[in-house]
């Protein structure tokens, strides 16, 4: 008998780990390697490099003015390069992207470690000056070809920053409204955070 209700709860506990397995999500990681980009914008305000990503997913990278910014995915032809979420201090991004994977293990939202380069007491960048945030970002979907920033996270602030991040592409990438929802900041943020900035193109509203 005591044998019979052993083997039970080794079964129970045997398929809640399996529960918690198929539920969870995961993360994989590709590098953003400029070697492997084709440049598709260039005009005199602003560059934009295509990249590869996961699973063939494409990373759009543009710069303007010394200031870095990010699209994921099959992002609309109009919004390549043209919707510009970055910082208004100069900035530059990391070169490893987390891909946050849902349960079925299908890329929903990316996590990437922007540098902001404040200034010093002497007028220009240093190490003790540069502040640290993940960026949370969506990947745009081929139903609606929008990516943008969901939220952030000071890196220097929060010592659990990265389960931070995760917990906000999680819970929020799905549902997310590009263009509708605010973005916001999860945990502490210091004054090296930077103040994000936001462009979309003139005159257009997402659907």
């Amino acid at each position: 008998m005591l044998n019979n209700r052993m083997i039970s709860i080794a079964a129970a506990l045997a398929t809640f780990a399996s529960a918690e397995t198929a539920t969870a999500n995961d993360s994989v990681y590709t590098d953003l390697d400029f070697d492997a980009c084709q440049t598709i914008l260039d005009d005199e305000f602003s560059d934009t490099m295509k990249c590869p990503g996961y699973q063939g997913l494409a990373v759009y990278f543009t710069e303007s003015d010394l200031r870095q910014a990010m699209q994921y995915g099959p992002v609309r032809d109009e919004l390549v390069g043209k919707v510009y979420e970055s910082f208004a201090p100069f900035n530059r991004v990391g070169s490893k992207i987390e891909w946050r994977l849902d349960a079925a293990g299908k890329p929903i939202a990316t996590i990437l470690r922007w540098y902001i380069e404040n200034m010093g007491p002497e007028g220009e960048p240093t190490e003790e000056s540069t502040g640290q945030v993940l960026v949370v970002s969506r990947i745009a979907r081929p139903d609606d070809g929008l990516s943008c920033v969901i939220g952030y996270v000071d890196a220097l602030e929060n010592r659990d920053a990265n389960m931070l991040a995760r917990q906000i592409a999680d819970n929020e990438a799905h549902d997310f409204a590009c263009g509708y929802q605010e973005r916001f900041w999860r945990g502490k943020r210091g004054e090296k955070s930077g103040e994000p900035t936001i462009v979309w193109p003139e005159g257009y509203q997402p659907e």
